[in-house]
């Protein structure tokens, strides 16, 4: 297994080839925030949070799907870096009805966190406050489309890890919606197992248990990785 060594942030560090730029700089305690990405799932760049500077490359990289290299240069702090993720976080909030005050994640919620991390104190862009239903037709959870940021992690999640398809996702642009089975009302879903593991997923309050209050969903992200790990070592074979 080839070693590279890389500079971060300057601070020069190992890797394993086969690591992303992210999974490299964690393990050096370097941190750099994301939406889409979660232990687990494979990644997709999609929230565009993670971008970082790597010498010699104009363009912004992802740095959940950016492979290291040797001697690379890499860059995760600039203010560059803050004024853009402060604007995707506003961008955000502004796209949907993301109201914190009455919302089931309210206090466990991802894009909350990342609002405070970046120092988001307003939002400069028009609300487009677009009409988005809640969906409660499954007798044991619910999906609130106010709240989704479009971070397809539920859809990795049901196809990657459960295997049964359910969600995915339609439209374009601002008028992009998550959606089960073909834009069947989730409740009428021939696929869905029922396993939760989309619920687990989701970082906001999009996706919840029926029945959950305010400050109620609380998230245990970890188990997702855990069931992977477990099966791609055979732990689960007697």
């Amino acid at each position: 297994m080839a070693v590279k060594t890389l500079t971060i942030d300057d601070q020069l560090i190992s890797a394993r080839e086969e690591q992303t730029v992210l999974e490299a700089a964690r393990e050096a305690g370097i941190s750099i925030p994301t939406l889409c990405e979660l232990h687990g799932l494979g990644d997709i760049g999609a929230c565009r949070l993670c971008l970082v500077e790597v010498t010699g490359i104009a363009k912004l990289q992802p740095a959940c799907t950016t492979r290291v290299a040797e001697g690379m240069v890499v860059v995760t702090n600039s203010q560059r870096l803050q004024n853009y993720r402060r604007m995707i976080v506003e961008l955000l909030f502004a796209e949907r009805n993301h109201i914190c005050a009455v919302c089931v994640a309210n206090g466990h919620c991802e894009l909350q966190d990342l609002g405070l991390a970046v120092g988001m104190d307003h939002v400069r862009y028009e609300y487009l406050s677009p009409q988005c239903q809640v969906d409660l037709s499954h007798e044991r959870f619910g999906v609130d489309h106010n709240r989704c940021v479009l971070c397809m992690r539920c859809v990795r999640a049901c196809d990657e890890i459960e295997g049964a398809h359910t969600w995915d996702v339609m439209g374009r642009g601002t008028a992009s919606r998550v959606i089960t089975d073909l834009k069947q009302p989730w409740g009428e879903s021939q696929s869905c197992t029922s396993c939760g593991k989309c619920v687990l997923a989701c970082p906001t309050g999009a996706i919840f248990r029926r029945g959950s209050t305010v400050s109620e969903m609380e998230r245990d992200r970890w188990q997702l990785d855990f069931i992977v790990t477990a099966r791609e070592k055979k732990q689960w074979i007697i």
